[in-house]
């Protein structure tokens, strides 16, 4: 059994620079007064409070801190009120705003006119005051002015003076937020690019316009000698170092090694490459995050760090042909716990595919989860599995299977040894226990790095995912003329009988964790039949987040004017700007893109 007694849950931090982002409640109302505006006072604050007690009690933030929500200070019934309302928003430092009204308002005078905030309108459905004309004339606005909004209306009718929330309300404005907060909080964030391109892997040439015209951030590029740097100048904790180094070797086991004998590193070699994984993962974190340690130590500049939301390593191969790979480094930086406890994760993409960094990050942000990077490898078809094994795939996976396995580490939350009602999980590290911390380590072994493919030796990580979770496979693809365009894919992991897995597994490289993955199909299109997602996956890498948060990804790319082009989500939960029906209600996925281009990137030209 791991050794993790005493292991504590990091408490809830920010650990960039830079406040945490708010939700804005903006309370609108007929601005007469002497009548109307006075009947009116009490519902709209009530809404108001009522949506903000929703948000903060509902939603965290990746890094477990709570979501905080500011209101206006009085009803917003003109174009001065907004003016203060937005003065208070961002002197508060306010980064999606929902307003919300029971009533008719003048719509472009009330309306939030900030171009980089996400907005929504909640116009109550009643039938004593016509809320749902305020919403349906400041949406007509919202249009016609270039400001796309989010539109949120009850099915049933309320009564007057009802401040309860019905549940269709209640789920658009958690999706909204949800969404609303991940752009707010990748704003002024930085991408670090440890490294440049991996073996051609055209997701690892980043490109910095991409990330700043539709992500609000900016790319920070460091020579994988940077690392070498730091290791032979001791610019490392070299405290935690030696922490570090006693949690590996009472918590990370050696497994098999698969080298035939002539390869095989000398056990003095394998311990050098222990000592140098653990230095790449303090250092790659630092690069980060930064770490007040080493200003102690006498080097302030690389104390800051980069203010990195999300890196990659290039690793291959001008890294790993001369020393050992950064499989140990991704794997326990992308997981949610380590030898400080446990804690956030952080988001490293193998190969330095940003693009599938980008991908993490969006399902991380999302769901406040860790996130597994996996090679989309191989279609096992029901007729390869049983020519092959002699099994017959039956339940989810009858159709086939994907293999997704990477040759490099994926989070060790992808074991599914979390649980949530007694099934697999991967869970908000706030959630986690330190038996669940166990589980995850004991079903994971480390295996020196086959050194066909990693000359400078390393460790790999090997688990089996188990199965049962819905999850979520993502990648944001860059096509020449078009820019981003994200695909999706919901499913389930399944399990397999041990010995199909084997002889499975075994085919390709032993070393490396394994997800089996069924996307739920459609019988249409790229979701007619399992071989059909494998052959229309835009490239060689994704991205899977726990749970079905398709619909999450959809509103979340909407609001940063990046298409979806291959999704398996259904219509009704789908939840984008109310202006996309303008390019064509009868076509939701062409409107998309039509939309999407018109209105450009969020933060301006690509």
């Amino acid at each position: 059994m791991a050794k993790v007694e005493g292991i504590q849950v990091v408490p809830p931090h920010n650990r960039l620079i830079g406040d945490m982002p708010k939700i804005g409640i903006r309370p609108t109302i007929d601005g007469r007064r002497q009548g109307v505006r006075e009947s009116l006072e009490g519902q709209t604050m009530a809404l108001a409070q009522a949506v903000a007690d929703l948000l903060s009690s509902e939603l965290r933030h990746a890094n477990g801190l709570p979501v905080e929500c500011v209101i206006a200070d009085t009803c917003i019934g003109g174009v001065a009120e907004a003016a203060q309302c937005a003065a208070k928003f961002e002197k508060e430092g306010v980064g999606v705003s929902i307003t919300v009204t029971p009533a008719w308002c003048y719509g472009a005078e009330t309306m939030d006119m900030d171009p980089l905030i996400p907005k929504a309108v909640w116009g109550f459905n009643g039938t004593e005051r016509p809320g749902a004309v305020y919403l349906a004339a400041v949406m007509a606005a919202h249009a016609q002015k270039g400001l796309p909004a989010f539109s949120i209306y009850g099915r049933d009718v309320q009564d007057a003076g009802d401040t309860t929330i019905p549940e269709d309300v209640r789920e658009k404005l958690l999706q909204f937020a949800r969404a609303g907060l991940a752009v707010a909080t990748m704003r002024g964030k930085s991408y670090l690019a440890m490294g440049g391109v991996s073996m051609g892997i055209a997701g690892s040439i980043v490109d910095h316009s991409l990330f700043e015209a539709y992500l609000g951030m900016r790319v920070q590029t460091v020579d994988m000698v940077e690392f070498v740097r730091r290791m032979e100048r001791g610019i490392y904790d070299p405290e935690e170092f030696q922490r570090a180094m006693a949690w590996v070797k009472a918590n990370c086991p050696e497994g098999k090694d698969y080298n035939p004998p002539d390869k095989q590193r000398t056990r003095e070699q394998k311990d050098r490459d222990w000592e140098i994984s653990v230095k790449m993962a303090l250092i790659a974190r630092d690069m980060m995050v930064g770490n007040p340690r080493l200003a102690e130590l006498g080097w302030e500049e690389e104390a800051l760090g980069f203010n990195a939301i999300a890196s990659g390593f290039q690793g291959q191969r001008q890294w790993t042909d001369h020393l050992p790979n950064g499989d140990f480094m991704e794997a326990i930086l992308n997981t949610s716990f380590d030898w400080t406890g446990i804690r956030e994760p952080y988001i490293v993409a193998t190969e330095n595919d940003a693009l599938n960094g980008i991908s993490m990050l969006f399902g991380h942000l999302l769901t406040g989860t860790a996130q597994i990077f996996a090679d989309v490898r191989t279609y096992w078809s029901p007729e390869s599995v049983k020519r092959v094994t002699g099994y017959e795939l039956t339940g989810r996976a009858a159709g086939g299977i994907l293999h997704l396995i990477n040759s490099g580490p994926a989070t060790l939350d992808g074991t599914g040894q979390q649980e949530i009602d007694g099934q697999p999980a991967m869970k908000p590290y706030w959630e986690i226990t330190p038996e669940e911390v166990a589980r995850c380590l004991d079903a994971t072994t480390w295996h020196a790095a086959m050194t066909e493919y990693f000359r400078g030796g390393g460790w790999s990580t090997k688990f089996l995912t188990r199965g049962g979770m819905p999850v979520t496979m993502a990648r944001l693809n860059l096509v020449k003329g078009l820019g981003p365009a994200l695909q999706i894919a919901e499913g389930w992991t399944v399990d397999l009988p041990p010995e199909v897995h084997r002889i499975l597994d075994e085919r390709t490289n032993p070393t490396w964790p394994t997800t089996w993955f069924a996307p739920n199909v459609t019988g249409s299109g790229p979701f007619r039949d399992v071989y059909s997602v494998m052959y229309n996956w835009g490239a060689n890498h994704g991205a899977i987040s726990y749970g079905h948060i398709g619909d999450r990804l959809i509103t979340l790319a909407s609001m940063l004017r990046i298409p979806v082009y291959m999704h398996n989500v259904p219509e009704e939960r789908l939840f984008r700007p109310h202006a996309w029906t303008a390019f064509g209600a009868q076509d939701p996925q062409g409107a998309d893109f039509r939309a999407c281009r018109n209105f450009g990137p969020l933060y301006g030209k690509y």
